[in-house]
């Protein structure tokens, strides 16, 4: 699984807990809370995108991220596959 793939399943996510949001304008230098997502919205889109990825990272560990960028990039350290 590489970074865009990861990126695809993040913004699928990010579009079914906030269907207010067009997927066609996400991009990786949003934040989550640019595009809207309060902080419960955020903790449900990591933990769906981690479940779905089959990745388990400490939330903690994205709490200091700028964007999405690095929400992907931390995702992607954390796959086996």
């Amino acid at each position: 699984m590489d970074k865009n793939n990861i990126f695809s399943i993040l913004k699928s996510i990010i579009v079914q807990i906030l269907p207010e949001i067009d997927i066609e304008q996400i991009t990786l230098e949003d934040s989550l809370k640019e595009i809207g997502a309060n902080s419960i919205d955020r903790m449900d889109i990591i933990i769906e995108t981690m479940e779905q990825l089959g990745v388990k990272i400490p939330l903690v560990e994205f709490g200091q991220l700028k964007n999405i960028e690095g929400i992907v990039d931390l995702l992607y350290s954390g796959k086996v596959s």
